[in-house]
């Protein structure tokens, strides 16, 4: 799954609250999620039971996401 939303000017935006996207997608079977690069102190507000079976991948830029997601190494 990957979590963000991206401007009109190409910039990654973080998303409001991590909690709730990654409890639905780990009840839908997401095994990890990308997540932009300015949520990352927000990850450790994650419940346990989410953390232990989703594992995040945090990006920077829309290329850096495609690339992750795609499991290219940059």
């Amino acid at each position: 799954m990957i979590l963000g939303d991206l401007s009109i000017q190409g910039n990654i935006k973080a998303v409001r609250s991590l909690s709730e996207p990654l409890q639905l997608g780990m009840d839908n079977g997401a095994r990890r999620a990308l997540i932009p690069i300015e949520n990352k102190r927000h990850f450790l507000e994650v419940s346990a039971d989410i953390m232990e079976r989703v594992d995040p991948i945090f990006y920077s830029d829309p290329l850096t996401a495609a690339m992750k997601a795609l499991g290219v190494n940059l």
